[in-house]
Formats: C-alpha cells, structure tokens, sequence
C-alpha cells in the first residue's frame, strides 16, 4: 500500500457550478481515490431541497487546472506518521472549471443535498489517475440557491 492521505473541505457557501475537488498528480506518481463523503451544512428548508448530479472526472495531461478554489494547509498530512507529505496538489471548490486535453468521466451519481453522501470503492475499482493527470468531482449545474457543505476525500499515492 502506498502513502493515504484525507482532505477536508469546510463549510462555504456556493451559487455557481464548482470543481467540488481537484487532484494534479506528480509526475511518475499516480493517484488512487478510496472514497469521499460530503454533508449538508446549511439550514434544511424547502429552497435547500435540491438533487445535484456529480460526475468524477479524469483530465490528460493537457487539461488547464481550475481556479478561484480553496487550497487547504498546512500541507496534506499522511495517516501514518512515518510517511511524507503529499506530492500530489489538491484543490477544493474551484470556481473555474478544469477545460481543455482530454477528459473521461469516470462515474456519475445524483445526490440529494439533505443527505449525506458517502462513497467509497472496492480496491479493483479505486479509480487511478497517472502521473501529470488531473481528476475532479464536478456539479452538474449551479444549485437552484446558495448551499453550504463540508467533506472530505480519501486518497493514496501509489508510487
């Protein structure tokens, strides 16, 4: 098993379409997501009642990084105390979208936002970005009003 590392994204208010998270893997170093969760932060009501399609995305090595995020720090902490920070970028919430090369979607849900959404995936089913690669959780479309959430996505270093 290589290096894990958990990445959180805190409660912030949104309107728009986002890049709910982004990897950039080093070079020679792929990535493996283990899973995510994300969770309602905001006041359950009629206008907070919204069902958001999500799609993981995988972008070649010519894909322009998204902006306007959140980078959060201090660096990515590995679970195990002997192993080094992450060489992987990662970015939550970008505003602009990754564009341009190639990009595959990976898997698809729906999410009903006054629930919790969990995901986690069986190790031969872990989806894998290489080196130089990018790959993001993305909105479908801007929620129908402003939303808060937080969450977190599980990731390891294979290399």
């Amino acid at each position: 098993m290589g290096r894990v590392y958990q990445m959180f994204f805190g409660a912030y208010d949104y309107g728009v379409q986002l890049d709910l998270f982004q990897f950039t893997a080093a070079a020679g170093i792929p990535v493996a997501v283990h899973g995510f969760g994300m969770f309602p932060y905001t006041e359950i009501g009629d206008g907070n009642d919204q069902i958001i399609s999500l799609s993981l995305l995988r972008g070649s090595s010519g894909t322009t990084s998204g902006s306007g995020g959140f980078v959060p720090g201090p660096g990515l902490p590995p679970y195990q105390p002997s192993d080094s920070a992450a060489s992987f970028a990662f970015l939550s919430r970008n505003t602009t979208l990754m564009t341009g090369g190639t990009i595959t979607t990976l898997r698809a849900w729906v999410w009903d936002f006054r629930v919790p959404f969990y995901k986690y995936f069986t190790p031969e089913t872990r989806p894998i970005i290489a080196g130089s690669e990018r790959m993001v959780l993305r909105m479908g479309s801007a929620p129908a009003s402003v939303l808060q959430q937080v969450g977190y996505v599980i990731a390891e270093e294979l290399a």
